[in-house]
Formats: C-alpha cells, structure tokens, sequence
C-alpha cells in the first residue's frame, strides 16, 4: 500500500515552536513500522516555520514575510536533523524534497512536474522515505495561504498513492465547528463532496499553523477526483495510523472516485 501521510504544525510542535518531542518520536517509529510492513510511505510534514520560531526564541508567529521566511530557514535545518536521527535509529534512509506549487500542478503536463514525479517514484523503488515541505523560503504564497494540505493531495496524486491521511488537531470533519458548537457532530465518511460538505469547514488553524479545514477539503477534492481516498484524523496520537491501515473507522473518510 502506498500511503501519503501529512502533518500539520500542531502535530509536530507545542504552542511554542519548541519541537513535540514525544509527538514526533512516535510518529517516526508508526512510520518507521508501517513501512517495514511492506508498505511505501510518503511523508509531507509542515512545521518548518514553526520549528523556526522555537529555535529563534522568536515567541510566537512573526507577522512580516522575511521573518517568516527565516524562521522556515532555520526550522527546516532542524525538522530534517531531527527526521533523519529519529528514522535513522530504525534504519531507514531519508530525503528532502522542498517544492513550490508551480513544480508539481502540472503533473505530467509540465517538466518539472514530470522530474518530481520520476524522483519521488525512484526514491521509493529504493526502498527511502521522501519528507517533502513546501519551499517556505521562497515559495511566500503558501505562507500566507497555508496550503500544505494542497500541495499533500498534489504528491498523492502525483506518485499514485492509495491513500492520503492528514494528521491534524481534530478528529475529523464535524458538522460545525466543533471548539464552539458543543452539538457539532463527526462526519464518518463522505460519498460526495458537496456544497454542504463545504459549508462545513470552518476558518483556519492552530497559530502556528496557516491551514484550516477548507484547505482540507480543498485536498479532499483533489484526492476523490483523482481516485485516492483520504482521511482526515487526530495526529495526537500517530498509533493512530494502525487503524487506518487496519481500515477501521477514524476520523473522516473520503471516498475517491473509482
């Protein structure tokens, strides 16, 4: 199986930038399990800019772009030191693939899309684990969007993958949102993405973080329609990627188009 897994800031990092340690060891030793599996696994992780806001003391999220764009300089040194020290501890080789949109929305209509796809597919025939991010010090318009959850759907859908899991802070998609309205219920799985389903996103984030359940959908979207399922899950525990692969019932589940 071949499973595409992203996740969040909030998933790697406290509220202060300082990096999760316990989150992000057990993500590496889930990850690291489930490939030994036989599975190939696709990690697009976040968290750069927030890493970088810890290990500048910055205190919390700047607001101008060259100091966002700092701070995603020093934050990715340490998010793939700490990536390749944890994964390598249960050997398994990585690599770091930093993108821009324009490389991969072509797919392989463009060049560039057509080289992305060609390494990340050769990097999985030889058995390494691709950590992809978008290129935060450069790319400013995801900043200021926060579209990881975009450009995760895109790689999925460039490499073929079978499933797309997003690990987040909630559990899933609810019927509102859920931190205001008590009454909001879980959605288990979605058939179709409508207009109503669409309706239910509601605005951004964590505040180290720049995506929100829209960006989600919005990765749904183009997941269903290229045939991948996707599930949108709580991170705070990665073992929940077990049940996944298990197939039982987390979060909520995207049926792709068939």
């Amino acid at each position: 199986m071949r499973i595409a897994v992203k996740v969040g800031t909030s998933t790697l990092a406290h509220s202060t930038g300082n990096l999760n340690i316990r989150h992000v060891e057990d993500l590496c030793k889930v990850l690291s399990d489930l490939k030994n599996a036989g599975n190939e696994i696709i990690l697009i992780s976040s968290g750069a800019i927030g890493m970088g806001v810890g290990k500048l003391s910055l205190g919390k999220k700047p607001d101008d772009m060259p100091t966002k764009q700092a701070a995603a300089a020093v934050g990715q040194c340490e998010l793939m030191y700490t990536y390749d020290k944890l994964f390598s501890e249960y050997n398994h080789t990585v690599a770091q693939i930093l993108v821009t949109s324009p490389d991969i929305e072509g797919g392989e209509m463009s060049e560039r899309g057509t080289n992305f796809r060609n390494t990340l597919l050769r990097l999985l025939e030889l058995g390494v684990l691709p950590i992809i991010n978008e290129n935060d010090t450069v790319a400013t318009e995801e900043i200021s969007v926060g579209d990881n959850d975009t450009l995760s759907a895109l790689v999925a859908r460039s490499c073929d993958a079978d499933l797309l899991v997003l690990l987040t802070d909630i559990d899933g998609l609810y019927t509102s949102d859920p931190r205001t309205n008590s009454d909001a219920k879980l959605i288990d799985v979605v058939d179709e993405i409508t207009p109503e389903i669409i309706a239910c996103a509601g605005g951004r984030g964590s505040a180290l973080g720049t995506g929100g359940m829209a960006t989600k959908l919005h990765a749904a979207q183009i997941c269903t329609e290229g045939g991948i399922d996707m599930i949108i899950a709580n991170g705070d525990s990665p073992s929940i990627l077990y049940n996944i692969v298990a197939g039982k019932n987390v979060g909520t589940k995207f049926i792709g188009r068939k």
